[in-house]
């Protein structure tokens, strides 16, 4: 069992990136998915979820209008789009399969000019 984040990196605050969770050796396709993201100063903060099927989504109030999740379940990948960054967006980006509890390893995103 695998999920794997890529696409964090040092970003300018305005500016976007995507980040992309694979999942493997599981049924990717029957799992609501989620993004949460940590900072050593604050506690585990949910991001964005997203329906089995894709068809619902939920999102933290700090990301509402900024962020977008998706899923690909021909790709078994979750996406999450992020616009206009801001610095307090720093953190380690995380993925969850929310039927399975499974997380991934994080992936750092650097907001800072």
């Amino acid at each position: 069992v695998q999920l794997v984040e890529s696409g964090g990196g040092l970003v300018q605050p305005g500016r976007s990136l995507r980040l992309s969770c694979v999942a493997s050796g599981f049924t990717f396709s029957w799992s609501g998915m989620r993004w949460y993201r940590q900072t050593p100063e604050k506690e585990r903060e949910f991001v964005a979820g997203i329906g089995s099927s894709g068809a619902g989504t939920d999102y933290g109030d700090s990301v509402k209008g900024r962020f977008t999740i998706s899923r690909d379940n021909n790709k078994n990948t979750v996406y999450l789009q992020m616009n206009s960054l801001k610095p307090e967006d720093t953190a380690v980006y995380y993925c969850n399969a929310v039927a399975y509890n499974y997380w991934g390893q994080g992936t750092q995103v650097t907001v800072s000019s």
